[in-house]
């Protein structure tokens, strides 16, 4: 059969052709005789008379008489004729049975589903899922039930639709353990074929021996043309293959990730995914805020849901005694937004019995071809730029602001003005103006004609009153920059001061900008398109059909299930994110059973990151939130700090020139305060840390020391961020956190990803994550260790945003950052400014953590000390101009005499060590 660009076979007997014609001609005699039920008169007055009658004949058959091949032959023409002449007749064609006899069915001719495969009517038996927990379920032949099922093969996946209603109640993926059985030892049932795959042992039967056969046969052989990229095994053990000539790009920093996250979310046409471990709905992704909620992510969700494009979302499932994120209100904030969007949380700890792990990876897919992967989580506290600000009251200082009425004496800025509500109940809460006491429904465009433009507090304070002032505002937009907000509400945070609360209340502060300084958020995300965006998706659309057979809440037809596009189509680009440059990419996870429903754990992430280290030849550039690893096989297992050790060990003993750059937060990421040592969470990871550091005999720097002894520092250098501000008339300063997970490898290997250096992300079997490894194939001049360099495109220009934004290379253009392993670069650029930078900040700040406080009494002592910001204003400042960028040494000797393990009896003891590794 042949229809526009598929072609497919089928297999009919004589016979079957009469019993289809035995049903047209009863489907004929009955469109004729007028039955009392309203729905056959409707359909009997849709159809004209003509073309009822206009039926082909089908020539009688030659019963038993066809023995000779000529009289096969004509009878064979006589029969294709019967079937074109009934496809040419549109009535005929569209019926059921029709249909059915040429293997047709809604799903068959979707362009971007790929080639026709084999479809048809089965018997398939219920059970089979690899359900954590539920395996024990089902096993005997009695739990059986056989359902008839229109079964669908596509190149990359199977799926069952129920016949009467044509809904998708089965997806199953074509993976490596993909495979076919038709002996009835392993389907346990006449004429049946038994399919396996990762996630499920399908059993379905069919009429006959041959029909099973028939099955069998054609899914293999067409599952092994069109889809042999899912069978094998790729490099790195991973379900996605490398792809060549993608399309990729980085991002350092929300800001630019944001921005191209909101422009591609304003192209999508048929559907977008969505999975975060925490979501904000209120969330602005272009700032400052000029366009009033225009690009508000519920409002940009919202508008395209009303546009038909389909939005899923999958968020983590918190504890809530744990985690004060509140994925319920993200949930119940998107799901009243429109019908068009679908909200899933996985996993529910109690039925799945995960209480330890999460669903840590951060994806945005737009119509599965362009794929937003990292660390950025769409959520309070992530956006960020070059600057780092740690501080955002707008131009409005306190005095001004309490003069003009702008603020509620307490000072504390109540920005959820409790004006009048919204007018349609479904509509997100929109940013209410400042003013609250006086100046009851601020109006931007009078305030502006009162005052000059520097006294305006936020661009986003327009009001519903206000609104026609927003075009007045345009104009502006230069001389606003720099005295708008960029923090509203719940955005303006500093979690190591304090946890958020009351997420309901998005536009509320909770913490007093007047007083403390914002914690600035350093990350790194990328995009990439095609196929390796087809493989993000194909990742997202295992996860989602696994959680919708998980959890029953989910089974209704109000959640689809989703069918991954085809690679066939994937070059096909309607959008490309702008500035990408060509590479070879390869998608890579964390996974298993409790979080993708697959039989074995995939650890790809964790033997990409050793395998490009193992085979780097001249540095490796880390940055990461958590630095946990070199296994002792007993309380951490990643092998990432044991490949770095053999790797500088092996580069000692060749004599050759190697350097492993590690940027880290100086603090852990909890809430706890530091004077007093910070508290159980943030010592219990701050041991970890240490221990794969400097501390104990299993850390890099200790089994370095016992190869080369001191040498170890022309190998290595730890380091983290730190940045200083003048906020209300006082210095300030606060550690830059830094949430990457990236490694840049000889300037042309990059993995960026969610997955953090240490167990839970690493190992597969506890929390879930994705990344991208991308390799230049665009090769650039460059040098490295004096001598000339290919350098790739992507990576080179990475590193050097990276090197540029952390070491001032931005306002300082003398400094150069061209050879990452020289030694006037790594010894005067690095190690001094590293160095330079920290002495200064324990000067003038007396800032924690520090290497001169190695135990709890040093601790106090320290403090009592008061810093040049306290004691000498002038000279602070002037102190402080010396400081380039923000990197800082680590403090490798903090607490170093303390034992940072949780005592014995505090909440933090009780919990088993693998939630801090």
């Amino acid at each position: 059969m042949k229809h526009g660009e598929f072609t497919w076979v089928i297999k009919r007997k004589e016979k079957h052709f009469l019993e289809l014609h035995r049903e047209l001609r009863t489907y004929k005699t009955l469109m004729r005789i007028p039955l009392p039920s309203r729905s056959h008169t409707v359909r009997r007055k849709t159809v004209k008379k003509s073309e009822v009658r206009e039926m082909p004949t089908l020539p009688r058959g030659g019963g038993d008489e066809l023995a000779r091949d000529e009289q096969v032959s004509s009878r064979r023409r006589q029969l294709e004729d019967y079937l074109n002449g009934l496809l040419k007749m549109a009535l005929y064609r569209k019926l059921h049975y029709t249909m059915e006899f040429i293997d047709v069915s809604q799903l068959s001719f979707i362009h971007d589903l790929g080639p026709k495969g084999l479809e048809g009517m089965i018997y398939k038996r219920s059970g089979g899922h690899r359900i954590p927990g539920l395996n024990c379920c089902g096993q005997n032949r009695a739990c059986y039930r056989w359902s008839k099922r229109w079964l669908i093969v596509k190149d990359s996946f199977l799926l069952y639709m129920k016949p009467d209603s044509g809904a998708i109640s089965f997806v199953l993926l074509v993976d490596k353990e993909f495979s076919i059985k038709m002996d009835s030892k392993d389907t346990e049932t006449q004429h049946g074929v038994r399919i396996d795959s990762l996630s499920r042992t399908l059993v379905f039967k069919c009429i006959s021996y041959r029909h099973a056969r028939w099955w069998g046969q054609s899914i293999e052989s067409f599952v092994r043309s069109h889809g042999k990229a899912f069978l094998r095994d790729h490099r790195f053990g991973s379900f996605a293959q490398e792809q060549e000539n993608i399309p990729a790009k980085w991002y350092v920093n929300g800001k630019t990730y944001m921005e191209d996250v909101a422009d591609a979310l304003e192209e999508a046409s048929e559907e977008i995914f969505i999975t975060d471990w925490w979501l904000s709905p209120e969330i602005f992704l272009k700032r400052p805020v000029v366009e009033g909620n225009r690009w508000r992510l519920d409002f940009i969700l919202k508008r395209k849901a009303q546009q038909g494009v389909r939005i899923f979302v999958m968020l983590y499932k918190e504890v809530e005694l744990a985690l004060g994120i509140n994925s319920g209100y993200s949930k119940r904030t998107l799901m009243h937004l429109h019908p068009n969007i679908k909200v899933m949380r996985h996993p529910d700890h109690v039925s799945s019995s995960v209480y330890l792990w999460a669903h840590h990876e951060k994806i945005v897919v737009i119509d599965q071809s362009v794929a937003f992967v990292g660390g950025i989580d769409l959520a309070y506290g992530r956006w960020d730029d070059g600057e780092h600000r740690l501080t955002d009251v707008g131009s409005v200082t306190r005095s001004v602001a309490l003069e003009q009425g702008l603020l509620p004496p307490d000072g504390v800025s109540q920005t959820n003005g409790q004006g009048k509500p919204p007018a349609d109940p479904t509509d997100p809460p929109k940013l209410k103006g400042v003013g609250r006491n006086r100046i009851a429904r601020f109006s931007l465009y009078r305030h502006l004609q009162k005052h000059t433009l520097q006294h305006v507090d936020s661009v986003s304070s327009v009001d519903s009153a206000g609104s026609a002032s927003v075009g007045s505002l345009k104009t502006g937009v230069g001389e606003l920059q720099g005295n708008t907000r960029f923090w509203h509400g719940k955005d303006y945070c500093n979690f190591v001061y304090k946890d958020w609360i009351q997420l309901e209340k998005p536009f509320d502060d909770f913490i007093d900008r007047y007083t403390t300084p914002r914690m600035p958020w350093h990350d790194i995300a990328s995009v990439v398109h095609g196929r390796a965006a087809r493989d993000v998706a194909r990742h997202f659309i295992q996860r989602w059909n696994f959680t919708k057979i998980m959890k029953p809440k989910y089974r209704s037809l109000s959640y689809p299930f989703l069918l991954p596009k085809s690679h066939s189509t994937a070059n096909e680009h309607k959008y490309q994110v702008p500035g990408s440059v060509n590479a070879k990419v390869q998608v890579l996870r964390s996974a298993a059973d409790w979080s993708a429903g697959i039989k074995y754990h995939e650890e790809s992430i964790h033997n990409a990151y050793i395998q490009v280290i193992a085979k780097s030849k001249h540095y490796i550039y880390i940055e990461n939130q958590f630095f946990i690893s070199c296994a002792d096989n007993k309380t951490v297992y990643n092998k990432i700090g044991d490949a770095i050790i053999e790797r500088i060990i092996r580069a000692h003993k060749e004599g050759k020139k190697y350097r492993v750059y590690v940027v880290t937060p100086l603090l852990p990421g909890f809430e706890g305060d530091i004077t007093t040592g910070g508290g159980n969470a943030i010592q219990a990871v701050m041991h970890f840390n240490y221990r794969t550091m400097i501390r104990g005999e299993h850390s890099i720097i200790s089994q370095l020391k016992k190869e080369m002894e001191d040498q170890w520092m022309n190998y290595i250098s730890f380091a983290g961020l730190r940045t200083h501000a003048e906020l209300e008339g006082r210095l300030v300063t606060e550690l830059i956190y830094v949430h990457s997970k990236m490694l840049i490898a000889d300037d042309n290997t990059v993995i960026i990803g969610s997955a953090n250096i240490n167990d839970r992300s690493m190992l597969g079997k506890r929390d879930s994550e994705v990344a991208v490894v991308v390799e230049d194939s665009e090769m650039v001049p460059s040098v490295m260790d004096g001598q000339e360099y290919e350098a790739g495109a992507y990576a080179l220009k990475l590193r050097l945003e990276c090197f540029r934004t952390i070491l001032g290379g931005h306002t300082d253009s003398s400094i150069d950052l061209v050879d990452p392993i020289s030694d006037r670069f790594y010894k005067e650029v690095w190690m001094t400014t590293a160095g330079r930078n920290a002495t200064i900040y324990e000067k003038v700040f007396r800032c924690l953590p520090t290497s001169l406080v190695r135990n709890m009494s040093e601790l106090e002592k320290y403090q009592t000390t008061p810093g040049l910001a306290q004691t000498e204003h002038a000279r602070a400042q002037e102190e402080l101009r010396k400081i380039r960028g923000f990197l800082v040494q680590f403090p490798l000797d903090f607490l170093s005499e303390h034992n940072l393990m949780p005592s014995v009896g505090t909440k933090e003891s009780m919990v088993p060590t693998e939630i801090w590794t």
